[in-house]
């Protein structure tokens, strides 16, 4: 088989709606419901401060307050009891980092063949298999992370994920953008401490928030809704973004978080999804075959948040703030594609069209018209945005070893650390 594709039809009806279309009819549903939820429910001003939520960007001021509730402060005492999991990991961020929220937020029943690798069966992650997160997971010896969200079946003893496809760094550009996750976070948190301080067992103690890693891997869906812009209009919305990601560090900074371990954005020049919209000539176009424009500003955008965090580490001097470059990463694995045995490494597997994209807007991935690539098929993209398991293992891979981290050090030494690595 020249292309390592296969028709998808089968017992799927070519008339059967796209599950890609339907996620975003209920992202725009859920939007809406959330906008009128927010103002029929949010509190005043004044009290969001007083309970130690901050300001974001663009609200009026910009504190943030502590939460200083006597039984908080109480309750922070406590020590780790017996049979405690050793490591607890708060994730925030888009569908790279999903294992199932927004499915389990919309109510989506998806189908293999996501999650047709490893799991044999759809879990909620768009992809073949397992995402970074739950390389990170296994290198750490714990469970992968259960959604906030997910009603059943969810174990939060070593954490929660509160990663939703489709999120937003930027408040109102998502049902559930960074903003949103952190309110649920705060929510959890202070749940948890009213239970402890009335005896009650929670899946989390205080000394579990406070030994925590604070991932964070968010921004992606912000550059690509302005990725149509002008070079120079896109360059001008990235400190808006990377300062919604600073109000996040901040604010969990403010509750107690102290490790932190934030990812950059991926090669956005270099994803299917991209590369098939309609263009004049291939003069964007580099050496690899992707787009300069689209990867320009993912490079911008890193070095902003790289800066971030610097930043952070000269203010925050308990703390441990960790950046990794995810565009180094992600890009060789196009730039060095024959390296690790991927012969086309900028066609979807699962998407319509064939070489040299297999992208479709119309005929994405999991519509009756897919063209699927065979089970044991080398791809980076699984559907035009999203990697497959296979580039998600090499991504952890090279990730875990810290050599793309500054400071430059594994997220294994920041379990049991107590002492903050400098930058």
């Amino acid at each position: 088989m020249t292309s390592g594709l296969m028709n998808g039809g089968g017992s799927v009806s070519a008339t059967k709606i796209s599950l890609r279309l339907q996620y975003y009819v209920l992202l725009a549903g859920v939007g809406a419901v959330l906008v009128v939820a927010c103002l029929k429910y949010m509190p005043a001003a004044a009290a969001v401060a007083a309970a130690g939520y901050g300001s974001w960007p663009g609200a009026q001021g910009s504190g943030l307050a502590v939460a200083t509730r006597a039984g908080e402060a109480a309750a922070a005492s406590e020590r780790t009891s017996g049979g405690r999991s050793p490591v607890v990991i708060f994730n925030f961020g888009d569908s790279n980092s999903d294992t199932g929220g927004m499915a389990a937020a919309n109510g989506m029943n998806i189908a293999l063949p996501e999650g047709r690798t490893f799991f044999r069966r759809p879990t909620g992650r768009l992809t073949d298999g397992r995402l970074v997160i739950d390389f990170i997971c296994e290198s750490l010896n714990t469970p992968y992370l259960s959604p906030y969200l997910k009603a059943l079946g969810s174990d939060f003893s070593n954490g929660v994920n509160f990663a939703i496809g489709g999120s937003t760094a930027t408040p109102g550009g998502s049902p559930f953008s960074l903003h949103v996750q952190l309110h649920q976070f705060l929510y959890f948190r202070t749940r948890s401490f009213e239970l402890i301080n009335k005896g009650q067992r929670t899946p989390i103690d205080g000394e579990g928030f406070r030994k925590a890693i604070y991932a964070m891997d968010i921004g992606q869906n912000d550059l690509s809704a302005y990725l149509h812009l002008p070079y120079d209009e896109v360059v001008a919305k990235i400190p808006l973004v990377v300062a919604h990601i600073k109000f996040g560090i901040e604010t969990l900074y403010a509750h107690g978080a102290r490790k932190f371990w934030i990812h950059g954005t991926g090669a956005l020049g270099c994803l299917p999804q991209k590369l098939s919209i309609p263009r004049d000539d291939d003069s964007d176009l580099d050496g690899n075959g992707c787009l300069k424009k689209y990867n320009n500003v993912a490079k911008l955008f890193n070095e902003r948040l790289a800066e971030a965090c610097n930043q952070f580490r000269q203010r925050m001097a308990d703390a441990t703030i960790v950046f990794t470059d995810m565009f180094v990463i992600k890009y060789d694995l196009v730039a060095n594609h024959t390296k690790y045995g991927i012969e086309r490494p900028l066609m979807a597997c699962c998407g319509n069209g064939g070489p040299p994209y297999n992208y479709n807007h119309f005929k994405m991935c999991m519509s009756g018209e897919m063209q699927l690539c065979d089970m044991d098929a080398r791809f980076i993209s699984w559907d035009g945005v999203h990697l497959t398991e296979v580039a998600n293992s090499i991504v952890a891979s090279k990730l875990l070893t810290g050599d793309y981290s500054k400071p430059r050090i594994k997220i294994a030494s920041l379990v049991n650390s107590t002492t903050p690595h400098d930058g």
